[in-house]
């Protein structure tokens, strides 16, 4: 059957339709790749701050966790340790948690080639006081300890992470540093500090916990010429100057305050100093809050 011929107003109007269908079929497409594109942005979004390292539960103030390394220039596994704690310090790569490091020399080694010049016999005191604790036979260095809950290889960075993380879970008192208006005179090896402890969480029955003050140096370098490192340049993060007990708090003790005067040794720089006060359950070792503060003029 011969077909019907087809006027031109038909055409048109087909011609029309079809541009139309056309016009309607690609933005469909190009809504869809943009659908399909901003859909790939949110999932983008959502892996990044998947692979972000973020603690859970924590404010949007950062939660101090104390880090402390023994260490000597005399071992020569310290080295890669000392880099560790280095990169805590400065990149502070934890989001939500602010690394207190405090890095402790201790003086067994000073026997064996090399002394140490930021060693002390108090700071390995310190670290048996950990083996008993941690019902170790030994010492050892470079060893970490988080919170002093936590301890392991000092080398070890992604036992500190993990570390960390878990020490920034747990509840912590707060603790106000600052320098006391006094501390603007022109003796620049002295001032006084002003401490608040409030919030703190219960200590552990038939504990006490101590109330230290640290004050710690970065920037420090070592030219070692004996011993295990003998020839090797050696630099140094927060490194533990002197450490003091202000004071204890008991279990019935809701808050603690001090107001300590601090004399800076000559050979110290000023603008790498900084003050640390910690509380720290005497039995457990379990750090129960912390601060820092920079103490440079500027």
């Amino acid at each position: 059957m011969p077909g019907k011929a087809l006027s031109p107003s038909m055409m048109s109007e087909i011609v029309g339709s079809t541009k139309m269908k056309l016009f309607i079929a690609l933005l469909l497409i190009v809504s869809g790749v943009v659908g399909f594109r901003n859909l790939s942005h949110r999932r983008a979004a959502v892996e990044v701050a998947t692979n972000h390292v973020t603690v859970a539960g924590v404010n949007r103030e950062a939660v101090p966790v104390v880090v402390e390394l023994f260490t000597s220039e005399g071992c020569s596994s310290c080295p890669p340790a000392d880099e560790v704690l280095s990169k805590l310090d400065k990149m502070q790569p934890i989001q939500g948690v602010e690394v207190i490091a405090l890095g402790e020399h201790v003086d067994y080694w000073n026997k064996l080639g090399w002394i140490d010049p930021y060693s002390s016999a108090e700071f390995s005191s310190r670290q048996s006081s950990y083996a008993d604790a941690f019902r170790r036979e030994s010492v050892y260095t470079p060893q970490m300890i988080v919170d002093g809950r936590d301890e392991f290889a000092g080398g070890n960075a992604n036992k500190a992470h993990d570390a960390i993380i878990r020490a920034a879970r747990s509840p912590k008192a707060k603790v106000e540093l600052l320098a006391a208006s006094s501390s603007q005179g022109t003796n620049d090896n002295e001032l006084k500090l002003s401490i608040h402890i409030s919030d703190i969480p219960q200590v552990t029955a038939g504990d006490v916990a101590d109330v230290f003050l640290a004050i710690t140096e970065n920037n420090l370098r070592s030219e070692v010429s004996r011993g295990e490192n003998g020839g090797r340049y050696l630099r140094h993060s927060a490194v533990v100057r002197s450490l003091s007990v202000l004071g204890n708090i008991s279990a019935s003790q809701q808050s603690f305050e001090a107001q300590p005067a601090v004399k800076l040794a000559g050979g110290w720089q000023r603008d790498n100093l900084r003050a640390v006060v910690f509380a720290q359950e005497r039995g457990t070792r379990r750090v129960l809050g912390a601060a820092m503060l920079g103490l440079s003029r500027n």
